[in-house]
């Protein structure tokens, strides 16, 4: 409660205060101008690592690992382009904190060392299992994957009844 608190009454209240200060000292469309600025620059920034994070990511999946530090990266970058949009230098300050990519892993790394991920898979009889993992368990073995990848030609019973079924065995590539 005290955090909503903050969040919905003491921020832009802090906020306000600080734009009239800025307003006094540099003038009130400077102070505009510097918002607008921040927010259009900040979303660029957003969206050019945001980007980049869904690069990293897929090229994690594709070798068969769990992408969870990309993930925390997006959701941070996901909750930096609303504070960067949000006028106020506050809301600016953190967004670009949450953007940066200095600082954006190290707030990932931090927020996975206290989450747990929960992952379901299905079997192949069709039953769901669930497993608990930590973001450092989530590394797949190629190994555990079958051995043999059946090949196998069939033909339709009604068009050609002569023909068989041929299947063929090879070993995985």
């Amino acid at each position: 409660m005290a955090k909503l608190f903050v969040l919905f009454v003491i921020l832009p209240i802090l906020e306000i205060a600080l734009l009239i200060n800025v307003s006094d000292q540099i003038g009130g469309w400077y102070t505009v101008a510097i918002v607008v600025l921040t927010a259009f620059f900040g979303a660029r920034l957003v969206r050019q690592e945001g980007l980049a994070t869904l690069a990293q990511a897929q090229q994690k999946m594709q070798v068969g690992q769990m992408p969870g530090q990309e993930m925390a990266e997006g959701l941070l970058l996901v909750i930096a382009g609303v504070l960067l949009v949000t006028p106020g230098f506050i809301t600016d300050g953190l967004g670009f904190l949450l953007s940066l990519p200095m600082t954006r892993p190290l707030i990932a790394k931090n927020i996975l060392k206290h989450m747990s991920v929960s992952m379901v898979n299905q079997s192949f009889q069709g039953e769901f299992t669930q497993q608990s993992h930590s973001q450092y368990d989530f590394q797949q073995k190629k190994e555990e994957q079958s051995g043999e990848i059946i090949e196998g030609e069939f033909v339709d019973k009604d068009e050609d009844k002569d023909e068989k079924i041929k299947p063929t065995l090879r070993k995985p590539d």
